[in-house]
């Protein structure tokens, strides 16, 4: 099983960027996308099943924002909307997918970038989200989770520790955050096999030349439970793949 995990951005301007072509390569079995900022009506996406995806949306009541879709060459056992949390379903945070025995997680966290208001959102979207697939676990132990978690969990995934020490995304709570979850039976799994520094997963946009120059964050993963860990068979990141602000990450099961 192979899953890609990528934001988009925006996924029609990523289509006019490319993206149909680069899914031609056939570059995954499962594609995850976050911040699709549309509803499946308002997209061609009869491109993505004439590549023999089964697609599934879940996008936010508001135009334009957020928004999570999933396209797979396998066909799933049964597909979840939502996480019952009532904010976050409006905002189309979270689609889950059933394969057998495993469930994959689909997840676009919030983003605390826009101010006081969204950062205090964003730390209670957490603490549920938590609660939710930690009791989740319980009934359903090997899980899947990927997406962009919109937080660079240690200093080795970001390139500007120092400087970005007050910034949402850095802050001490959102990796204690990481640290938490992380130490509850879930694996990085990137990290399981790249301890290498300076790889990235996001670059800002308002500098266009950080990007050449690989001055990024890593706040895309695909983290598994620990009943998985003997079935992660490879892991990667592609930053030269750019149809977004951030690039696809890649995990294969065996």
């Amino acid at each position: 099983m192979r899953i890609v995990s990528y934001n988009v951005n925006g996924i029609r301007a990523a289509m006019n960027k490319g993206l149909i072509d680069w899914l031609k390569t056939n570059p995954a079995d499962i594609i995850c996308l976050q911040e699709t900022k549309a509803h499946k009506d308002n997209v061609d996406h009869r491109q993505f099943t004439d590549l023999k995806y089964y697609d599934y949306w879940f996008s936010a009541q508001k135009k334009g924002y957020s928004g999570v879709a999933v396209f797979t060459k396998i066909k799933p056992d049964n597909v979840v909307y939502g996480t019952g949390h009532q904010v976050s379903d409006d905002e189309g945070r979270v689609i889950q997918l059933d394969f057998g025995d495993l469930r994959l997680i689909n997840a676009y966290f919030p983003s605390g970038t826009s101010g006081d208001e969204r950062q205090t959102y964003k730390y209670q979207w957490l603490d549920e989200f938590y609660q939710y697939v930690h009791e989740l676990r319980a009934k359903i132990p090997q899980l899947i989770l990927c997406g962009d978690y919109n937080i660079a969990h240690k200093e080795i995934d970001i390139h500007d520790p120092k400087g970005n020490k007050n910034s949402s995304g850095f802050l001490p709570d959102e990796r204690a955050w990481m640290d938490k979850f992380l130490g509850s039976g879930w694996i990085d799994t990137f990290r399981e096999l790249h301890p290498e520094p300076h790889r990235y997963s996001w670059w800002s946009q308002r500098f266009p030349s950080v990007r050449a120059q690989n001055k990024g964050w890593r706040i895309d993963y695909i983290n598994a439970t620990e009943p998985l860990r003997k079935r992660v068979k490879a892991s990667d990141i592609y930053p030269d793949v750019k149809h977004s602000d951030h690039c696809p990450v890649y995990l294969e099961l065996k």
